[in-house]
């Protein structure tokens, strides 16, 4: 590239100093960062930096050394940055920007399934809300029912503080401060609490370890700092970076743009933040090392969440078989219901298993009365379902109630059809059965 004439040095370093003066979260540290540039460049310590990238790493260096403020960054402006007077050019432009967001994945490179049932997530960034949340969801929904859950942060340099708001709202169903951001302009700090709702299912109680390196910076800092803060995660890896002041690109000129943090992060748990000191993991390893370790960890971690999940299904379960043995006379159907929706509600029984339940009693133990109350409550539980309506239609008809038995069977074909059900044919043949049924019984 060709040689930078000392006008062009001196012009920048004047930009460079009103932007910092402008923008930068510490007002008293910009015009020190200013005046120290200044003073270099009067002094000649970039008469050496001839080349665009050269002056860049230069000017880097020079305010990092006042300021310390890790992303605080000076760059080549990247080609194609300043808009084209050719509309094919834009486009080519336009379209390469496109493939490489859609090649990014909002930063989501690898979902898997472990050995032991240990969920593993390799994230790469934390992208705006309208791309990271509906692939968060996507690759959450694949790591659901796991019994421990590594996120690899090793390659994650950050981004989106919305992003990690609603990442980390994955791992908790109460509602918590996990940090806040103050920002200069205006004068205010904006506080970012856990989400009540997420797109998936939430995962409160599920062993969650992080992978750091010191390539882990910002919002991927914030996220693991959240965590930790928290104790909802053990870290393994290295001290991440040490970037706690979010901002953005500002351009200096047409060859050369700033990253100038304009906030800065503040944990309400500690009053502090991780800035120039990274985030320390629990566990020290290499940044190689930290997979296995945290395999290794996870795979102890996942058994016992194993064992305590066991052990309060047994305690429900229990429960729940005992009212059913003893029904109808000694147990009621509102009481066995709220035993169900608890199991429900807590993952223990899902429709298909209630339903298993009910042909239990009704083929195997020869309890019709008590299969008609299991396949009842499981159509108020799934009330969305065509399969409970039939399956709760077969019970009645077993009990001699055919009209009832028609309207659910009814039930369940209109909304097979609704739905798309694949069992529609079954259904209206179900249907018919029990229509003829309860014509026959009519005087």
């Amino acid at each position: 590239s060709s040689l930078l004439d000392q006008e062009f040095k001196t012009a920048t370093i004047k930009q460079l100093g009103v932007l910092l003066e402008a923008h930068y979260v510490f007002p008293d540290v910009a015009k020190k960062t200013a005046a120290h540039l200044q003073e270099q460049l009067e002094a000649g310590a970039f008469d050496k930096a001839n080349d665009l990238q050269a002056f860049a790493i230069a000017l880097t260096e020079s305010v990092q050394s006042v300021n310390h403020d890790k992303h605080m960054r000076i760059r080549p402006m990247p080609a194609g940055t300043g808009r084209s007077d050719k509309p094919g050019v834009a486009i080519q432009e336009k379209l390469d920007r496109m493939a490489a967001q859609r090649m990014n994945a909002a930063g989501f490179r690898e979902a898997k399934r472990l050995d032991g049932n240990i969920g593993y997530l390799d994230l790469r960034g934390f992208a705006p809300l309208s791309t990271g949340v509906p692939m968060a969801d996507r690759y959450m929904g694949l790591l659901a029912g796991t019994d421990a859950i590594i996120i690899d942060l090793r390659k994650n340099g950050g981004g989106n503080p919305a992003m990690v708001q609603y990442l980390c709202s994955y791992f908790f169903d109460e509602h918590i401060h996990l940090n806040s951001l103050y920002w200069r302009e205006g004068d205010h700090t904006e506080e970012f609490w856990t989400l009540d709702k997420v797109g998936g299912e939430k995962m409160p109680d599920v062993p969650l370890f992080i992978l750091t390196s010191s390539f882990t910076f910002s919002g991927a800092e914030e996220f693991s700092y959240n965590m930790q803060t928290r104790k909802r995660a053990t870290l393994v890896g290295e001290t991440t970076g040490g970037g706690a002041n979010p901002g953005g690109m500002i351009p200096i000129n047409e060859k050369l743009g700033v990253f100038i943090p304009t906030g800065t992060a503040i944990n309400p748990v500690t009053g502090k933040n991780w800035e120039g000191t990274g985030v320390e993991p629990e566990i020290k390893t290499t940044a190689d090392e930290a997979f296995d370790k945290a395999v290794e960890l996870a795979s102890t971690a996942a058994r016992a969440y194993r064992q305590k999940i066991k052990e309060g299904y047994e305690v429900q379960l229990t429960g729940l078989f005992a009212m059913l043995a003893a029904y109808p006379d000694d147990a009621e159907e509102e009481k066995i219901f709220e035993s169900m929706q608890q199991c429900t509600s807590n993952g223990c029984l899902m429709e298909n298993n209630i339903n298993d339940l009910g042909y239990e009693f009704l083929i195997m133990h020869q309890k019709p009365e008590t299969a008609e109350v299991i396949f009842k409550c499981n159509a108020r539980l799934f009330p969305e379902s065509a399969n409970v309506y039939d399956s709760y239609g077969e019970a009645l008809l077993a009990n001699g109630k055919a009209a009832e038995a028609v309207d659910n069977y009814r039930k369940a074909v209109e909304l097979a059809e609704v739905n798309g059900g694949l069992n529609l044919e079954v259904f209206k043949a179900n249907l018919a059965a029990a229509e003829k049924a309860a014509s026959s019984k009519r005087p």
